[in-house]
């Protein structure tokens, strides 16, 4: 099975894009959101992931999903960026449903995250991404996120995963180095990317190619310049930016994501800040933190 976006590369950033809702929270903005998908192409990322975690996908209802996945795909393109979907699910049957329908709205390719709640075996991981890579003639980047679902992937079976042709890359969220660097020498023909915005160059370091980035929400001029430093071998350059971006990233995940970016981008004007339940907003000491690293930023 070939997939219709091979010559996409998964390399530098990609921003893991937020959902904003309306004021009360009972509908998506989609003028709000043509915005921000403007200011990520503006800012030189490599594409964007729709209904991720950053997106609250688990609180869309179906009929939102498919038109949020829908209008960010057409307003993708218009800017240049690939368009990422997550189409994960505990249902192999419900993740195949989602990747069917991400591949006939259009999308470049689908981030799956492991099954959650379920806690499968290595078996049934390998049996679950096959099934869904098997699914749509679309790539797929896989989602290894053990601390919000309870299981992650090794590097074997990833390994194994790897040979499946729609099966491109990995967004590799455990924060460990140890672990990135052993699917990069598995997996050479896999890309590896970094889900941890603060891991972004060590994980470079050990073979990853970019980030799949929250961060980027707000400065994704400075987190594509980042990848591209380390991409070109200007590792001086890399560092320089790594250490500008640290603490702004350790603030940005004070509390779960998106609670600390959501708040930053209300302060920014650019998103109501509203969270749907059972996300809520942000303690009085967050929100201080985020408006001090807004200002040292010089965002504020």
């Amino acid at each position: 099975m070939t997939s219709h976006a091979t010559h996409r590369r998964f390399r530098g950033a990609f921003t893991a894009i937020v959902t904003p809702f309306n004021q009360t929270g009972d509908g998506i903005d989609f003028g709000r959101l043509d915005q921000q998908i403007e200011h990520q192409a503006r800012g030189g990322v490599t594409g964007i992931v729709i209904a991720g975690t950053t997106g609250e996908s688990p609180t869309l209802t179906h009929h939102e999903y498919e038109h949020l996945v829908k209008a960010s795909i057409e307003r993708a393109r218009v800017g240049g960026v690939m368009a990422i979907v997550g189409t994960g699910s505990n249902s192999t049957a419900h993740a195949v449903e989602l990747q069917r329908l991400a591949a006939k709205l259009g999308a470049d390719a689908a981030l799956s995250v492991n099954p959650y709640y379920n806690k499968p075996g290595q078996e049934g991981l390998y049996r679950h991404f096959m099934t869904v890579a098997d699914s749509a003639d679309l790539p797929v980047m896989l989602y290894n996120i053990p601390g919000r679902t309870g299981v992650a992937l090794t590097p074997a079976t990833i390994e194994k995963l790897s040979k499946h042709p729609n099966i491109r890359a990995v967004k590799e969220a455990t924060g460990s180095t140890d672990s990135c660097s052993e699917i990069a020498q598995r997996c050479p023909n896999l890309e590896v990317l970094s889900g941890d915005d603060s891991m972004t160059l060590p994980f470079a370091a050990v073979g990853a190619v970019g980030v799949v980035s929250v961060v980027s929400n707000l400065v994704p001029g400075r987190v594509s310049a980042l990848c591209k430093a380390f991409l070109e071998d200007r590792w001086s350059d890399a560092l320089t930016i790594h250490r500008e971006l640290f603490n702004f990233c350790r603030v940005m995940f004070t509390e779960t994501n998106p609670i600390p970016v959501k708040a930053a981008m209300k302060l920014l004007g650019r998103d109501s800040g509203v969270l749907r339940l059972p996300m809520t907003e942000g303690s009085p000491e967050t929100l201080k933190a985020v408006q001090r690293a807004l200002t040292e930023q010089s965002l504020l």
